[in-house]
């Protein structure tokens, strides 16, 4: 592996003219297939194979007219006054001329009043699905009732979920990238080169994705999580086979072999820090739910396009930036490299945190773990739900619609129910849903149950049910659960329980069920494939119980955050309530990759030097003197990219942004260059051990570059020129 990338390293840099014009054209064409092929992304969150989704695609085929998306007007007199027929009457004539509107029922005619006559109702069913309403619709309907004067009206419902986007808050995390970048590298060059090497990479990749958006379904947050991610490691990578490509300039070699030299040890790791991250984000899979799988091959697809970038068009703009990659004080006069090394005398911050470390390993570990396992308490009371509008911001259409909603007839009114009814004749179909609508309105939790609505040929028939709670109360998923068991008493009928509300209670339900064979899976992978790279047994293992930490702080940190609600206001949250349902699976998928990044990083470079005849404990230091810093500036970099997307409006967006900038936090300081090193000293030579017949039958990946060390000797030449004409 790492003669293959040493050559591959070498042949860019020394064709840079032909492999920076090999990534423009590929970037012109993806750009142009964006733009010319470009679709739609989609808010809907279904898992084929649950009951509410059969539900939803029986509706589709007996009851089209129903299928469609719906909104909600709420309108409201001025206070201690009461609603007229006249007065709302003007209110729904508008919303049935919007365009693409089926149906905008009078809520005096449907009994949607509440009992002071003070609150309204007007359900609008729309002809096409959520994803078929066009801009114009969603403007038109939020103008249905703006000529009535004296009344409050407000809109919501599903056709007025906002579709989150790319915007400026995203430069934040760009803009303090850059900066490390600056301080760590001294070089404004060397920082710009690194940024646009990411830039490409994941403009590439955000292209392709959109490329693909028309045959392709795309949840809304699938290209904005790419996006996060691509930037966040195409950075880290180029950062890294930077810094060492510098520390080879520095110790003489001239740019085409600290290139080649970059690229076959630093490249090595890239290789497979980036492998982790995708077959992380690629196992997403197995948790079989389409959208989770579409947004974890997407941002897949992106970090391994930034890892391509890294290997090759990296040596080549280091090819043009010649030796403008180091500090002005560094370079000589006459253009060659500086002599001097990195550290000759193991002295820095980095060394100096090392021995500290190895000094205190014992207090370091047993305060480390307890602090870690303190942070994870609040897992314990962890709820997942799909959200709503009452965690939207407070202002934005659809939050005012519920807030409205709530004060005038209860929350429950806001989580709908639907309970579909469908038997071989229209007269068992009646009888069947006035059994149904009987034994729902006997349940506990049920405030009440509308008359059925029977399609065409009478065969199916539709319940609409109201719940006391609302959509993401847990006492609304026992009631859920109790009216799906007692309707399994209806013979003759087929009885199913749908709405966006029981949707989000299958989808949570489904994904914690896929959440620990994931987590096995993930970690399991970690242990063989850190085996792979390291040559060992205990590596691998720390490695994957340092993880277990990191998630366990994480989810106990966002859980207090996010749903308890403390300090909720330094993040902009202006609704604490339950996690998005995905969050756990994918933190675990995006951290996994990213922890392993880190390992890699950082004990590659303790393989490395403990390889080439070091002491054990003496390469620990090293390790971390040498990469500590690169590791620093890589979790800092991407903290501030993740962190970037907490001030999107989103909630979904900022917990996921929020997560993940806390998770590379605590794992990049407190596991990785804490804990890690701690256990490495403790352990000594112990940590490198490999028991003989694994050590036959594994092969060798030498990504400490040892072969490339043997085969390929280093040639210094006094001076060398860092870039030929």
């Amino acid at each position: 592996m790492a003669i293959l990338l040493y050559r591959l390293g070498r042949l860019s840099f020394r064709r840079r003219g032909r492999v920076l014009a090999l990534w423009l054209l590929l970037l012109a064409l993806l750009g142009g297939g964006a733009a010319a092929f470009s679709g739609p992304t989609t808010s809907k969150f279904s898992i084929p194979g649950t009951e509410s989704q059969k539900a939803l695609d029986s509706l589709a085929r007996e009851f089209p007219q129903a299928g469609g998306a719906t909104g909600t007007i709420v309108v409201a007199a001025p206070e201690g006054g009461r609603l007229t027929p006249a007065a709302v009457a003007p209110v729904t004539e508008e919303a049935k001329d919007v365009p693409g509107v089926l149906a905008a029922v009078d809520p005096f005619v449907s009994k949607a009043v509440s009992r002071d006559g003070r609150y309204a109702l007007i359900q609008v069913q729309f002809t096409s699905g959520v994803d078929g309403i066009t801009d114009a619709q969603r403007e038109a309907f939020t103008e249905a009732g703006a000529s009535v004067k004296g009344l409050r009206v407000e809109h919501g419902g599903e056709i007025m979920r906002g579709v989150p986007e790319v915007g400026s808050t995203e430069v934040i995390g760009v803009g303090v990238a850059a900066i490390v970048l600056v301080l760590t590298f001294g070089s404004l060059v060397a920082a710009g080169m690194t940024l646009l090497n990411a830039l490409v990479g994941v403009g590439a990749g955000m292209a392709g994705l959109f490329a693909l958006s028309s045959t392709v379904e795309l949840t809304s947050t699938a290209p904005i999580l790419a996006l996060m991610l691509g930037l966040a490691v195409g950075i880290d990578y180029a950062l890294f086979i930077t810094s060492r490509y510098r520390h080879y300039l520095l110790e003489g070699l001239d740019g085409e072999e600290a290139a080649g030299r970059a690229a076959g040890t630093a490249g090595s790791a890239v290789v497979f820090a980036g492998a982790t991250v995708v077959i992380a984000l690629a196992g997403l899979a197995v948790a079989g739910v389409p959208f989770l799988t579409v947004m974890g091959l997407a941002a897949a697809a992106t970090v391994a396009l930034t890892v391509l970038v890294s290997l090759t068009l990296l040596p080549a703009v280091l090819g043009f930036a010649g030796n403008r990659v180091l500090p002005r004080k560094l370079r000589t006069r006459d253009g060659s490299e500086a002599t001097a090394t990195d550290d000759p005398a193991g002295k820095g911050l980095g060394f100096g945190w090392g021995r500290i470390v190895a000094r205190l390993r014992i207090p370091v570990l047993v305060l480390g773990v307890a602090g870690l396992g303190a942070l994870a308490l609040p897992v314990q009371d962890m709820r997942l739900a799909l959200p709503d509008a009452s965690t939207e911001a407070v202002g934005s259409p659809n939050r005012e619609a519920y807030d409205l909603t709530t004060e005038g007839f209860g929350e429950g009114f806001n989580g709908r129910l639907i309970a579909v009814v469908s038997a071989g004749t229209p007269e068992a179909t009646d009888k069947a849903a006035k059994e149904t609508a009987a034994l729902i309105t006997g349940t506990d939790g049920v405030l009440a149950v509308a008359a059925p609505q029977v399609n065409e040929k009478g065969t199916t028939a539709l319940l609409a049910v109201i719940p006391k709670t609302g959509p993401t109360s847990a006492a609304t998923e026992d009631t859920v659960n109790e009216i799906r068991d007692r309707v399994e008493r209806v013979d003759g009928a087929s009885v199913a329980l749908t709405g966006a509300t029981a949707v989000g209670i299958d989808v949570s339900e489904k994904l914690a069920a896929a959440l620990p064979v994931y987590l096995l899976l993930v970690v399991g992978l970690s242990v063989l494939l850190l085996m792979l790279v390291f040559r060992s047994v205990l590596v691998p293992l720390k490695a994957a119980l340092g993880f277990l930490l990191t998630i366990g702080a994480t989810f106990g940190i966002t859980v207090a955050i996010f749903q308890e609600g403390h300090l909720a206001g330094l993040v902009g949250l202006d609704t604490p309530g339950p996690l998005v349902s995905f969050l756990p699976i994918l933190l675990i998928g995006i951290l996994f990759g990213l922890a392993m990044d880190y390992e890699v990083f950082l004990v590659s470079r303790m393989r490395e030097d403990f390889v080439h005849g070091a002491d054990a404990r003496e390469s620990v230091i090293s390790g971390v003197g040498h990469n500590g810093r690169v590791v620093t500036a890589a979790a800092v970099i991407m903290t501030a990219v993740f962190g970037g997307f907490v001030f999107m409006h989103d909630p979904i967006i900022k917990s996921i942004g929020f997560a993940l900038a806390v998770g590379v936090l605590v794992d990049a300081f407190v596991v990785r260059m804490t804990l890690v090193p701690a256990l490495m000293h403790l352990l000594g030579r112990a940590a490198w051990w490999l028991p003989r017949p694994v050590d036959r039958v594994l092969p060798d990946l030498d990504i400490e570059g040892e072969r490339l060390r043997r085969e390929i000797p280093v040639q210094r030449q006094e001076p060398a020129e860092l870039v030929k004409s």
